[in-house]
């Protein structure tokens, strides 16, 4: 039974790497890849931390032979892919912490990485510590979004927990709620508003009034959506 689980796992695998590579151009530029996000968040919840890594590191190292794409391959997938698949197993199987995951690990931790690696590495000039981190978070939230919809489909039908007993991965049942939802509303809120904070200062020179409160703006609106998603779905009482 072990074996089949680890062939399983392994077919499962090679499948995510070239659905990955195929896939990865929709959308794409540099510093922004949705389609590679959706993978990570996919195979972290389905096959778990250390095998969503070897995926992503897989995917960047073709793109990078056989595309041409710069070190972001991988210093924008490695990071978030392991620390999704971590923080799904770590809070018992919520896809709104394996989201989460990806986007501090990709829009946040890899997007800082990227700057040494891009500057002493590939050699390109006039970057900063935090010149990706608004495309790496714009990608994240985009690719992430969609993972987390298409997963929660499959939780809804009751087919994401069979597909994790086909692979042999660990099985959480019961592990979303409307709560964890619209905190991960909330929280894109935040990463929202650390993205304008650091494109506004990144890229506009003498910011107006209006771009300066930017920031607010689209905190307030992620609170609101987070809000208002509660109130209508909240389980009522009997």
């Amino acid at each position: 039974m072990q074996k089949n689980e680890n062939l399983t796992k392994l077919i499962f695998l090679s499948m995510m790497v070239a659905i990955g590579v195929i896939i990865s151009p929709i959308l794409r530029v540099e510093g922004m890849c949705p389609m590679a996000h959706f993978i990570n968040v996919t195979c972290a919840v389905m096959l778990g931390p250390w095998y969503a890594f070897i995926c992503a590191l897989a995917i960047g190292i073709i793109r990078m032979i056989f595309m041409g794409i710069p070190p972001l391959a991988l210093t924008g997938a490695v990071f978030g892919a392991f620390l999704s698949g971590l923080l799904y197993r770590l809070s018992k199987g919520k896809l709104v912490c394996a989201f989460i995951g990806e986007v501090i690990g990709t829009g946040i931790i890899g997007a800082i990485v990227s700057y040494p690696v891009m500057t002493f590495i590939w050699g390109r000039t006039g970057l900063t510590w935090f010149f990706y981190v608004p495309s790496f978070i714009a990608g994240t939230l985009i690719g992430g979004s969609i993972a987390f919809i298409f997963l929660k489909h499959l939780q809804k039908a009751k087919l994401l927990s069979k597909f994790q007993a086909a692979l042999g991965s660990d099985i959480y049942e019961g592990g979303d709620v409307v709560a964890n939802d619209a905190f991960g509303i909330a929280f894109l809120g935040f990463i929202g508003y650390l993205a304008t904070v650091v494109a506004v200062h990144q890229f506009v020179a003498a910011p107006s009034p209006f771009v300066e409160n930017l920031k607010y703006i689209v905190l307030a609106a992620f609170l609101a959506g987070a809000a208002v998603y509660w109130m209508v779905n909240r389980p009522k009482q009997a």
